[in-house]
Formats: C-alpha cells, structure tokens, sequence
C-alpha cells in the first residue's frame, strides 16, 4: 500500500522526460515492426527491432547518466521492452518462419513471449540484490536481436524459404529456454568501461567497427551468437570451481556438529 502511495505521490511531482522519450522510441519502433511484419516486410520488421534495441539501451544509460531514474521509468521500460522484445520478434518469427509448423510453431512464438514476460518479472524483483555487472538469464532484447539478425542474414544471403526448416524452430525454443535459465550474461554495466582504459582496447575496438561496417548483417549475426553461448560457456568452465567451493562450504558447515 505503502508503495502505492510512494508511485502516487511521484506521478503528482511528475515524470522525468528524456529517458521515458527514448522508452516511447523503443515501444514506437516495436509497434512499427510489428506493422511490417503484418504488411509482409519482414526485413523492415526486423531492422525495426533493432532500432528498438538501440533506443532501449540509450534510455537506461540516460536515466543513468542524468540521474532521471525512477520507479515508473523502470515499469515503462518493462511494458515497452515486452512489446518491442517479446511481441514484436515473436510475431516476426510466426510469420515468416514458424506457421507451416502449425502447433509447434504458435507455441513456439508464444513460449518465447511468455519467457520473456517471465525474464522482465523476475529482473524487476532481483534488480537490488543481483549483482549489476551479469544478468541472470539472457537478456530479452539480446533474444529479440538474435531473431532479427537471423532473418536479416537469410535475406543477406538470399536463402530461399525451404531452409527455414527445424533449425529456426529449434532457435525460438533454445531463446526461450535461454531467458529464463540461470546462466549468467555480462551486462556491460560495468563503470570501468567508462574509465581510462590502455591504447589497444581503442585500437581493438575500431578494429571491430571496420569488420562490422565491412559485413553487417554477417558480424552482427556472430555477435549476437557469440553471446548467446557466453552464458552456457561460462557456466561448463565455472562449474568445476563452483563444485569445489559448495563442497568445501557443506563441509565447514557439518565440522561443528561432529
């Protein structure tokens, strides 16, 4: 009741509206997408969302920056990232892939809906007390992103529709199951990435810019899979340690009662 109060109180102050405009870009271009992708424009649906990705990355870093952030920015954020993230790509996915598989096919665009509904709920809950330089879970618009670079890289290559077999079907399930797991992606949040950083890294970077510029629908594919399996690669080379100190922890805890 109290937090209702709180809200409230804060909607009478007002709102803050820079990074809430960027919010409104991000929805924008998820409805938009998903206007193309009813007209048939599958191409134009996807480049969409990604526009929508970029919008909502600004937005957060905004808020940030100008110190703007607030409890209805965040629940903005949410209900827009669920339309231009999950809908929106869900939608795409159905229609230009998914719906000669009939029922396995609108499941498979709904669990990737309702998997990112449950990826956005459960980062509101645990946004105090996970730590802010992971995400548990892949990220909704990193999973959105993947979708559109997958149909951006059919149309690059100008594959024809019959190669949109098991694999697109076995990639909606695998997003899915993805958002909602607990690996753990890096979230580039980390302030050191703002601080004074050694030459190379800019030398590296600019380096990557040229190769993206060069193939973008190719790069920004491998991109986004490179950080698709960060999470499950992470996970396999960690697991060993983790083992050895839940071990040595149940151990410490059991010497006591001996």
């Amino acid at each position: 009741m109290s937090e209702k109060l709180d809200m409230s109180e804060n909607m009478r102050k007002g709102i803050y509206i820079l990074p809430n405009l960027f919010t409104t870009g991000s929805l924008f271009a998820g409805f938009y997408s998903m206007v193309s992708t009813m007209n048939g424009e599958y191409r134009l649906a996807a480049i969409w969302i990604l526009a929508a990705s970029i919008f909502d990355g600004l937005d957060g870093k905004v808020a940030r920056a100008t110190g703007t952030t607030s409890k209805f920015g965040v629940e903005y954020d949410s209900l827009a990232d669920l339309v231009a993230f999950g809908v929106a790509p869900g939608l795409l996915m159905y229609s230009w892939a998914l719906r000669p598989f009939g029922r396995l096919g609108w499941l498979a665009a709904f669990l990737f809906v309702v998997c990112g509904a449950l990826r956005l709920a459960r980062f509101n809950v645990q946004v105090a007390t996970v730590e802010s330089k992971r995400f548990v879970g892949l990220p909704i618009p990193a999973a959105a992103s993947i979708v559109s670079a997958t149909v951006l890289l059919f149309y690059n290559f100008g594959w024809p529709s019959s190669y949109k077999k098991l694999a697109i079907l076995a990639l909606i399930y695998s997003l899915a199951f993805l958002m909602v797991s607990g690996f753990r992606y890096y979230s580039f949040k980390d302030p050191e990435l703002i601080k004074r950083q050694p030459f190379a890294s800019l030398v590296l970077i600019i380096l990557l810019l040229v190769i993206v510029a060069a193939e973008p629908v190719v790069m920004l594919f491998s991109l986004f899979m490179i950080y698709l399996f960060s999470g499950p690669v992470s996970f396999l080379l960690t697991y060993p340690r983790r083992r050895r100190l839940e071990k040595a922890l149940h151990k410490s805890v059991e010497k006591p009662h001996s």
